[in-house]
């Protein structure tokens, strides 16, 4: 590491940045119009890397207020039962999340640094609003009737800093010799010696230390998943629950269903995966879950092949259709038009007006066969 680094000191505003979304949603520099320059200094990667996790913060803040200006969300703390001293975490509802009669549609994003309202943080810096956040999917949501509940399955924990050591006196409280005393003390000063030499170039600006506190019953994405369908999904009052899960995500809504089965096939009506990483092996889904997915779940996975060609599969879960994209971020938008269609027609089958299209029975036999 280069001594000379300048400081980890970044702005807290985009303005600061000197930065702003413009009409497109797209992230341009206020005076020149271009888009983010990552490598800012040459030679410097660790910095550049620090001033884009920076910039990287205030975006998860300007989604939270997009959230709740522009879709009219709600942010809920969690736990619901929480202590004023105690960890939380939030999540986002419409204010008819839990009383709409007829459809609730859940959006849960993948693993990262990710937060609720968020597919990839890279394709908002990068590209646009549109294409790197759940807000088109509320939008047209909400249009369409639904309630919404925006999960925030990567807020595990708050980070405080560490306390500080304190020396400790002997524990059997008798003093050791002067001569065994000193001899330790110059070990013990030669090897900090040591250590803040390397720490110099390894960590040229000393950061603070920092420790976690998880929240409770919020600890990982699987448990954030139950923790909201307990408190909030379960209790809603639609009469079709629609998921939409991208990349862990769809490993997280495997997990919920493994925990309350029973619950889950009773109102939820279809899942659309983006590029799920979800495993029926891995995770030990029994065969009646197997065969709920393969009716009630369809997987957009990042494909070179058109929108909604039929991929094969080696798992007998969920069938399998191109995102149209083979970049793994981009295919919950490039689903998007498909996977609003998909919940049509799952929902008039469930009413008994049709049958379910997008070829799922066609896959079922295959996997019945095999």
């Amino acid at each position: 590491m280069k001594k000379d680094e300048p400081p980890l000191d970044f702005p807290t505003t985009l303005e600061g940045f000197e930065y702003a979304f413009n009409e497109k949603g797209q992230l341009r520099h206020i005076k020149t119009g271009e888009p983010f320059v990552f490598n800012y200094r040459e030679d410097l990667h660790r910095w550049n890397q620090k001033r884009y996790e920076a910039l990287g913060e205030i975006i998860t803040k300007y989604v939270y207020e997009l959230l709740e200006k522009d879709c009219n969300l709600q942010k809920i703390s969690i736990p619901v039962d929480a202590t004023e001293s105690e960890p939380k975490s939030f999540i986002f509802m419409s204010e008819d999340a839990l009383t709409n009669p007829q459809k609730l549609m859940v959006l849960i994003h993948g693993s990262g640094v990710v937060r609720a309202g968020q597919w990839a943080r890279r394709l908002i810096i990068n590209e646009d609003l549109d294409s790197g956040t759940q807000i088109p999917f509320i939008k047209r949501a909400v249009d369409e009737g639904y309630g919404v509940i925006v999960l925030n399955p990567n807020e595990n924990y708050i980070e405080v800093e560490k306390p500080k050591a304190h020396k400790h006196s002997s524990s059997d409280g008798t003093e050791e010799p002067a001569e065994k005393r000193e001899r330790k003390d110059k070990v013990s000063k030669e090897t900090k010696k040591r250590r803040d030499f390397y720490e110099k170039y390894r960590n040229p600006q000393k950061e603070k230390q920092m420790m976690q506190l998880f929240i409770r019953e919020n600890g990982s994405p699987e448990e954030h998943a139950v923790y909201v369908w307990d408190h909030f999904i379960a209790q809603s009052a639609a009469e079709n629950v629609f998921f939409v899960a991208h990349s862990y995500g769809g490993l997280a809504f495997v997990e919920l269903m493994i925990q309350r089965e029973a619950d889950v096939k009773s109102k939820v009506t279809a899942v659309a995966l983006t590029d799920s990483v979800h495993n029926v092996w891995h995770q030990e889904a029994g065969k009646t879950i197997r065969e709920w997915m393969r009716e009630n779940c369809c997987n957009w996975v990042s494909s070179s092949e058109p929108l909604d060609t039929s991929v094969e599969s080696m798992l007998p879960d969920c069938p399998r259709v191109s995102a149209g994209t083979d970049r793994h971020e981009l295919t919950s938008w490039k689903s998007f038009p498909s996977i609003f269609k998909f919940f049509a027609e799952a929902s008039e089958a469930r009413s008994g007006s049709q049958k379910p299209a997008l070829t799922r029975r066609s896959h079922r036999i295959k996997h019945e066969e095999l």
